[in-house]
């Protein structure tokens, strides 16, 4: 019998079928895409990211950065975080992908064309896209439909404006080694070096205006960037989707399908690699309810940080003090680029 079909062919999915394959256990991926796979996405990985994808023996090709530069979006002033356990990894979401699918097949993981829609569990197996397990793990993305399916995603938090992500590439030369973060008052664009001759901009946002006009309110970054040539917008959201639990009998939930908070600390590919090992763990363990905790104890800081920063963009006063605080506190802020890493 399989022992983890997984729902989704993402870096999520893809990370938990490699771990899987590497812990002994018979992996089966249902994904309805071919590789390669591309959404909207910083594509800015963390230390600890890099780290791990190595660990599973992944070769990801990109462009190394070593911190996080927060950047007034009028003045170009700001503040800078250098990372102290090595460098991060710019990689386009195809690389990853592409990479991570490469690694599974290496490890006999089967992937199959399909998509998983109902789900049929008991006490002994579960059920779904006509394959029977031991476990499913959805990593079917930021509005799951397994999650939805189970009726456990949770309502959005009331007067909490809902945001959205939206990249483009362009073809020019980084001109820093830093993932740059520019604020103004409302929304952020992060840069991340991801080849030689290639950078991506996302911009965060709770307006649904165009890429060209959200850009212009960052006057230094739209001044670099006049005359390159850029990629089609890609676009996802809203970002804010929570889940009741990660654990529901036979189903584990991991990546944003087990719940998101927002971008704006670029931890969400860092922490889908890194909790699918724990979901592997568990399950290998035999007390697969034990994940819940796991996933709890390895996102809290994620999740408090992201929650924190959220708070203070949302209110008119408080979000123009972000960048000259952090130019203030430099000690604090290398601190907290560092707990992500």
């Amino acid at each position: 019998m399989i022992d983890l079909l997984i729902a989704g062919g993402g870096p999520a999915g893809l990370a938990t079928a490699i771990h899987g394959a590497l812990a002994g256990l018979e992996v089966v991926v249902v994904e309805p895409r071919p590789t390669p796979i591309d959404k909207a996405c910083g594509e800015g990985l963390m230390p600890g990211g890099v780290r791990h994808l190595r660990e599973l023996g992944v070769a990801v090709a990109g462009q190394p950065f070593h911190g996080i530069r927060y950047v007034d979006g009028v003045s170009g002033r700001g503040a800078e975080g250098l990372f102290r356990a090595g460098p991060g990894l710019g990689a386009r979401r195809t690389e990853l992908q592409a990479a991570l699918a490469e690694r599974a097949a290496q490890l006999g993981v089967r992937v199959l064309p399909g998509r998983v829609d109902q789900v049929r569990q008991d006490v002994h197996q579960i059920g779904a896209a006509g394959l029977t397990a031991r476990y499913l793990v959805a990593a079917d993305g930021l509005h799951s439909p397994v999650r939805r399916g189970l009726g456990l995603s949770a309502p959005r938090a009331p007067r909490s404006p809902a945001r959205y992500g939206l990249r483009r590439h362009y073809a020019v030369e980084p001109w820093s080694d830093l993932v740059e973060v520019h604020w103004s008052q409302r929304c952020e664009a992060y840069v991340t070096p991801l080849a030689p001759d290639r950078i991506g901009v996302a911009v965060l946002t709770s307006d649904q205006a165009p890429f060209d006009v959200q850009l212009a309110r960052f006057p230094v970054l739209s001044e670099r960037l006049a005359a390159a040539a850029g990629t089609p917008v890609r676009g996802a959201g809203p970002l804010r989707q929570g889940a009741r639990v990660r654990v529901a009998g036979r189903v584990l939930f991991v990546g944003d399908a087990a719940g998101y908070v927002d971008a704006l600390t670029g931890e969400g590919l860092t922490l889908a690699v890194t909790a699918a090992g724990e979901l592997v763990r568990c399950v290998r363990a035999g007390r697969p309810q034990a994940y819940e905790q796991a996933w709890r104890d390895l996102s809290r800081s994620y999740r408090a940080l992201t929650a924190s920063l959220l708070w203070a963009r949302h209110r008119p006063r408080l979000a123009p003090r972000i960048v000259p605080l952090a130019a203030r506190l430099p000690r604090v802020f290398t601190r907290a680029v560092n707990l992500l890493a």
